[in-house]
């Protein structure tokens, strides 16, 4: 592993593990290769571990039903999901949702205590962005309703190549009505905080591992979390490399590499 700013050079290896999945665990719909010893090690080295994700077109009971049966069992308490947090903050706040999502998201929605003033909902609707989905939730907005977004990731790779993620149809709906999404997943420091809660450790003994040099890594120390390490599978680029430069960040080329020398 190359390293910018010694990984494990702030002193300790970490207590606990966030771990992204698409582009980290598992491409399309495969283990990417090592991910699953590389989960193993982890495990068996005693930290704990979530699995952290502003994936929102599956719920997260598929998600852990699809990693079973790729080979990699977890308990749906270890998976961490950005419509879940969405999920929390409408419960909390007492907000109807207007729904811009998946329909593979939408049971994670499911079974709200009744609410009252309406909130924009934004997560990767994929084919469901259409000009009345999108006017619909403009004019909600222009109404007064707050935009909540899942995430605002600019892409992710699939099997078929790189394809927008929901971030640009958040920023145009945020251009068009005039108003600031308040993002609740990665890169949000809320998001990394409270699944080092979940941990039941600080933010500086929980390290981070993922793809996106924004959301994952940039985001995951903004934070207050004590590292991050982007690995070169998925979606990264080798210009991400670069913007690591100076931070206290390290790159691997993938999970497997990345956990050898966490683990050291």
């Amino acid at each position: 592993m190359t390293a910018h700013g010694v990984i494990g050079g702030q002193g300790n290896r970490p207590r606990g593990l966030l771990l992204d999945l698409a582009g980290v665990v598992y491409q399309g719909g495969r283990l990417l290769p090592g991910a699953a010893d590389a989960v193993g090690r982890v495990r068996d080295a005693g930290l704990p571990v979530r699995f952290v994700t502003n994936t929102s077109r599956r719920c997260r009971a598929r998600l852990v039903a699809d990693l079973e049966a790729l080979g990699l069992p977890v308990q749906a308490t270890e998976v961490f999901t950005a419509p879940l947090a969405v999920r929390a903050v409408l419960q909390a706040r007492r907000l109807a949702p207007h729904l811009l999502v998946h329909p593979g998201v939408l049971p994670d929605f499911a079974h709200l205590p009744p609410a009252g003033a309406p909130a924009v909902v934004v997560g990767d609707a994929a084919e469901g962005f259409t000009y009345p989905a999108l006017n619909s939730a403009f004019r909600k907005l222009v109404d007064g309703a707050p935009l909540l977004a899942v995430g605002r990731n600019r892409y992710f790779r699939g099997d078929d190549g790189l394809s927008l993620d929901a971030g640009p149809f958040v920023a145009a709906l945020e251009y068009a009505a005039g108003v600031e999404a308040e993002v609740l997943g990665k890169p949000a420091p809320g998001f990394f905080r409270t699944a080092a809660d979940d941990l039941g450790l600080d933010a500086g003994e929980v390290w981070m591992v993922g793809d996106d040099v924004e959301a994952d890594v940039l985001g995951a120390l903004d934070a207050g979390l004590g590292g991050a390490v982007l690995v070169g599978t998925g979606k990264c680029r080798p210009a991400d490399r670069e913007r690591i430069e100076g931070s206290a960040a390290g790159y691997a080329e993938d999970l497997a590499s990345a956990v050898q020398e966490i683990l050291i």
